[in-house]
């Protein structure tokens, strides 16, 4: 295989190879596998919402580490950003299409598990 051709696609449908190092899927699943980024998507599935709403509803994310992480899934399309010309500005965060599409699965996971955990274990 020639260096680099992980980023070539030869036929419509072929993948990165997402275990080579040098795979750009691979900053995006980071991002959205990230401590934080996980959580944005979630509290995003039900409604947009402003920064501050955001950071009340992710109990013990910093402002720093919200802000990082919104840059990073607005960077990467998952998550769309507007702001309203007020002083100060109003700036408020929603889900792009894709960004549904991603965190659809996340959801049902955190869905499963959270069942798992309020039934009573059968074993």
């Amino acid at each position: 295989m020639a260096e680099g051709a992980q980023f070539t696609r030869t036929e419509a449908g072929e993948r990165y190879d997402v275990f080579h190092t040098d795979c750009p899927a691979r900053d995006m699943v980071d991002h959205v596998t990230s401590r934080w980024g996980i959580w944005v998507l979630i509290s995003l599935r039900s409604n947009d919402l402003r920064f501050y709403e955001l950071r009340e509803s992710i109990h013990g994310i910093s402002e720093k580490m919200l802000a990082q992480t919104l840059r990073a899934l607005v960077q990467d399309d998952l998550v769309w950003r507007k702001v309203e010309p007020t002083t100060p500005p109003q700036v408020t965060y929603g889900l792009t299409e894709f960004g549904r599409e991603v965190s659809e699965p996340l959801t049902e996971l955190f869905d499963r598990i959270t069942l798992r955990l309020s039934s009573p274990s059968t074993e």
